[in-house]
């Protein structure tokens, strides 16, 4: 597996693992819809968040959540459009990011809540 797959893969279970300290439940991991890709919807009382993880191993190109595309964005929220409507949810839906960054063996997390907004 090439090293950005292990990253990204590794940075998808510290932000898990960041969600369940801080009280979240995990509702799935890597929902697919069409030509989406949810990384983790997780609850928090009446919350469904929608989590996009990015990770990167330097910020010299930018940070983590410059990477989140208007088009992914758009796919995003078809796919969570359909997930709450198969599965007749009535919650108030919040786009997050989490950006990780590799420091060395270190990893910076930051939640970004309320990241981007669905119309």
């Amino acid at each position: 597996m090439a090293n950005h797959n292990e990253l990204g893969k590794k940075g998808e279970q510290l932000a898990v693992d960041f969600l369940l300290k801080n009280n979240y439940s995990i509702i799935a991991r890597n929902y697919r819809f069409d030509k989406a890709e949810v990384d983790i919807i997780a609850q928090l009382e009446d919350i469904l968040a929608i989590i996009e993880v990015k990770t990167r191993s330097t910020t010299d190109f930018g940070n983590p959540q410059d990477f989140v595309k208007p088009k992914q964005i758009q796919r995003l929220v078809k796919a969570v459009d359909e997930y709450v409507t198969v599965n007749g949810l009535d919650v108030e839906v919040r786009f997050d990011i989490i950006a990780i960054t590799k420091n060395g063996k270190q990893f910076k997390i930051e939640h970004l809540k309320d990241a981007f907004y669905h119309f």
